[in-house]
């Protein structure tokens, strides 16, 4: 599209709903080298509401390069953000509300504004100073140098999760400068593994930045950096890229991992490997093209819509829970008490120190239990001493306020807010919460880290039931960032305020679920491993089991038991054979694995473990199904089990559900977690 023609588009095209990201140009005078044009880009909100791009946004950016590059006196240009962000990439709301063609129309703008950096005749410079996802990265991209800060929480291209390719010049220049291997790593590999980023530090030691700086002072770090570089000083230079058998190994390694992370089913991953292997041909001009062809025809995919949609859950819905009462009745939280002091009570315990920065008191049955767990967490303090996460002052002060007790009456006094995180039995917690309610202030919120128990029995017998809610995190609990607040018959509104509260200064995606056997992820992969446990009891390999699920499930589903820990999944659905004996199976050949203590099905080695084999014992008239056959019976019961969900009120809506998957248990951004794959599988109708 001319260049006339697409600047008038974009403007047509451009939304009032877009929050705009500014471009502030300013000069700054280096000692040796000049004037260098600086350009904050900076939406005028805080650092938790990032800057993006959307057509006003690249109109703005365009403007404030083209101002440095026409300005005589700018002998260098560089592009930095506010604090902490560079920017998040693209306004994907304001986009998809264009109309048909908006994708393709901004694709070509974000092209035609971010190449300016690389190829207007001036040097410039990308001063990574925090987040910087997809056309966050991009822009640093396309400039000649870049500075990163080591601190940056989050730098990679994350659109094969989204449904979408990098197309702002990521899946021509990242291969380019890094080669085919890393370049399948930070955009397929890193996407595909749950949306993973590197850090500052960690962008750095892949090449992604020239060098990394710390601290308060990194703008004026890059500046004298930058002067050292445009003065000759400093000479910078980039390693040469194999574009022979090197990068053909590459795209082998990328095919497979497409096929075993998605199984084929995600367009936008198999155009990434096309555009990756593209790249090799240098041809800057084609190679952005290209890039605006794949954009465009995945504007036209059901996965594009599907990842809209999750994004918005996680953009919006996450942020304002369904049925939350008035955050007004939440009670302050100065103290938390732990009932534990196991591996899953130090978690939290690290996790509500470094949140809440208030007093931690972990207790168990006996001194030697509760120092450990409290060595635990002064350990976990200390790595993250180590590796700069936090400074000495924090971690002093984080140390002092996490201790530990067996007398639950000498400590928990003045406790706001007491969590148990003991062996999964009724009785148990039943037997925990009693001594608690001797022990604390009548507002003292019981939460209980129960993953599949009735609430509502857990706090029948108390004097105050109405202040117990649950409070199921998953694990690992500083990674994993959905919490299920589960409301019981009697939990009242001031107690899950305060939950919610609470969870949201922890940082977490918070759900509100309504008590019922295993709440919402934990029901809905009971029925994906019952499903499984049936078929493979009637005589389906597990092999073949495992292999009916690439593109659905973040992992295969006997890898996923592994990961959870056979016991804890037997456990699960025991529980919920009991709530719903006539849907819920409990596999005898799962049970023998337990009994076994078999950690995996599999062995080191990926193949299925033959004591495990021997103890699947096939029946003598096995009924062996074909993976097609295997994944349709498996969503059938899914879908079933979404549908009853949904019809008792578990959750107010279809999206809580989708939320849950996305955030607790993986599922894909490009399928909208659960049921918008079961709709376009044809399995039912959800929204």
């Amino acid at each position: 599209m001319a260049i006339e023609k697409l600047l008038a588009r974009a403007q047509e095209i451009s939304s009032d709903a877009e929050r705009v990201t500014q471009a502030h140009l300013r000069k700054v005078r280096l000692p040796r080298s000049g004037v260098l044009g600086l350009i904050t880009l900076d939406n005028g909100e805080d650092h938790t509401k990032p800057n993006t791009f959307g057509p006003r946004s690249l109109l703005a950016l365009n403007d404030a390069i083209d101002a440095a590059l026409a300005d005589h006196e700018v002998v260098a240009v560089a592009v930095t953000g506010k604090p902490f962000i560079l920017a998040a990439g693209a306004d994907l709301t304001s986009v998809a509300g264009g109309g048909p063609d908006s994708v393709r129309v901004v694709a070509e703008l974000g092209h035609h504004v971010f190449r300016k950096l690389g190829e207007g005749g001036k040097p410039s410079f990308g001063f990574i100073n925090g987040l910087a996802l997809g056309g966050g990265l991009e822009v640093a991209l396309h400039c000649t140098y870049r500075t990163v800060m080591d601190s940056a929480p989050a730098l990679g291209l994350p659109e094969v999760m989204l449904g979408l390719v990098p197309g702002w010049g990521g899946a021509f220049l990242v291969p380019n400068l890094l080669g085919a291997d890393a370049a399948v790593t930070v955009i397929l590999e890193n996407p595909l593994n749950n949306g993973r980023t590197l850090n500052g530090e960690a962008a750095y030691e892949a090449g992604l930045a020239d060098a990394v700086f710390s601290g308060a002072d990194f703008l004026e770090q890059s500046l004298l950096w930058a002067d050292a570089v445009l003065s000759g000083e400093l000479v910078v230079q980039h390693a040469e890229i194999d574009r022979g058998a090197g990068w053909d190994a590459a795209i082998e390694r990328a095919r497979g991992l497409v096929q075993s992370r998605t199984g084929g089913a995600s367009p936008a991953a198999l155009q990434a490997v096309e555009l990756i292997d593209a790249a090799r041909d240098g041809d800057r001009d084609a190679g952005f093209a290209r890039e605006d062809d794949a954009l465009e025809a995945m504007s036209h995919t059901p996965e594009l819509i599907a990842s809209l949609y999750a994004f918005d859950l996680v953009q919006k819905r996450a942020k304002r829970p369904a049925g939350a009462p008035d955050r007004a009745l939440a009670r302050p939280v100065t103290k938390v008490g732990i009932v534990g002091a196991g591996l899953m009570a130090s978690q939290l315990a690290l996790l509500f120190v470094r949140r809440l920065e208030v007093p931690v008191v972990l207790t168990d049955l006996d001194q030697e239990r509760v120092d450990k767990g409290v060595g635990y967490v002064h350990a976990e303090i200390d790595k993250l001493l180590a590796k700069g996460r936090i400074n000495a002052d924090k971690a002093n002060r984080h140390r002092s306020l996490v201790t530990g007790a067996v007398d639950k009456g000498e400590v928990f006094g003045d406790a706001d807010f007491v969590i148990e995180a003991v062996f999964e039995e009724m009785s148990v917690k039943k037997s925990v919460f009693a001594d608690v309610e001797k022990a604390v202030s009548p507002a003292c919120i019981l939460a209980t880290n129960t993953s599949s128990l009735s609430i509502t029995e857990m706090a029948a017998d108390l004097e105050h039931p109405e202040r117990v809610v649950g409070f199921h995190f998953f694990n690992p609990v500083a990674v994993m960032p959905l919490l299920e607040i589960v409301r019981g018959e009697r939990t009242d509104d001031a107690t899950l305020a305060t939950a919610f509260a609470t969870g949201k200064a922890l940082k977490k995606t918070t759900i509100l679920v309504n008590d019922s056997p295993s709440f919402i992820v934990n029901r809905l992969l009971g029925r994906f491993m019952s499903e499984v446990g049936r078929i493979v009891d009637e005589g389906t390999p597990v092999p073949v089991v495992d292999g009916a699920f690439a593109g659905v499930a973040p992992m295969p589903p006997h890898q996923l038991l592994a990961l959870v820990g056979p016991a804890i999944a037997l456990h699960n659905v025991e529980t919920l054979h009991a709530a719903f004996p006539d849907r819920f199976y409990v596999s005898p050949a799962l049970e023998r694995v337990v009994a076994a203590r078999k950690s995996s099905y599999y062995g080191p080695d990926g193949a299925l473990d033959p004591e495990v084999e021997a103890l699947l014992e096939t029946p003598a008239d096995p009924m062996v199904l074909g993976q097609a056959e295997v994944r349709t019976r498996v969503l059938t019961g899914l879908a079933d089990e979404a549908r009853r969900m949904l019809d008792e009120g578990v959750v107010a809506a279809a999206e809580d559900l989708d939320l849950a998957m996305i955030t607790g248990a993986g599922f894909s951004f490009w399928n909208g977690g659960l049921t918008m794959l079961l709709e376009r599988e044809g399995l039912g109708s959800f929204h």
